[in-house]
């Protein structure tokens, strides 16, 4: 990393982080579990999505340490982040780690995802390889992704995959011909968790357009007009 300091203690490089929870108390639990590795250095704290996005902008980190709620809502915080100086890489961690949403905010940039019961090494070692360019992921989501049956998607005959209700529900509005602003004011999400949205529709659908998704969507009766 380019913004990474030499130690002068180790003579090695130190991975500077910044650490974004929900609480004061997970705030200092994890400041801690990060000061007590002579490789990694806080940078500060925060508990808000404006002033994260204010802090990295300021602080440069090398890595941001992000607690996540597992909603919709949750993805603000990223969204918030999608305008970050390159190299800042995002170790992520969650509740009730879900495959689709561990795959969301990985295309989002983010490069570790843990549960939020993670040991203090599990989450040192995230840090420390996500640094490197490594992407993390807990043994439970890489055991749900060897599980997942794969779904040819090269094919045109191949079955297309099941919407969830939300993308249904996105993907109706779609029908209405609203744009992504409007559908997240709707929907009371973040334009960024809208764009996921999207994309999963068109990936489940094998389709190129708004017009195309549509359209397949009315043929396989999940659009009403």
């Amino acid at each position: 990393m380019q913004r990474a300091k030499r130690s002068a203690q180790t003579g090695g490089t130190v991975i500077r982080v910044l650490v974004a929870a929900g609480s004061v108390v997970v705030q200092a639990g994890l400041e801690t579990v990060l000061a007590s590795h002579s490789e990694l250095t806080v940078l500060g704290s925060s508990s808000g999505i404006t002033t994260l996005a204010q802090q990295v902008e300021a602080l440069q980190p090398d890595v941001v340490l992000l607690e996540l709620e597992l909603e919709d809502e949750s993805l603000a915080a990223l969204s918030a982040l999608d305008s970050r100086p390159p190299g800042i890489t995002i170790v992520v961690l969650a509740d009730n780690l879900q495959l689709e949403w561990a795959i969301e905010v990985l295309r989002s940039g983010v490069r570790a995802v843990l549960p939020r019961e993670a040991t203090a090494n599990e989450i040192v070692a995230a840090v420390e390889a996500a640094a490197a360019g490594l992407v993390v992921l807990h043994p439970d989501t890489v055991d749900a992704l060897l599980l997942e049956p794969a779904i040819p998607r090269v094919l045109p005959t191949s079955p297309t995959q099941a919407l969830t209700p939300r993308e249904i529900e996105v993907l109706g509005m779609l029908a209405e011909g609203l744009g992504n602003k409007t559908i997240a004011r709707r929907l009371g999400i973040s334009e960024h968790t809208v764009k996921f949205h999207v994309g999963s529709i068109f990936s489940k659908l094998n389709a190129s357009s708004r017009t195309e998704a549509v359209a397949l969507g009315a043929r396989q009766g999940l659009v009403m007009f």
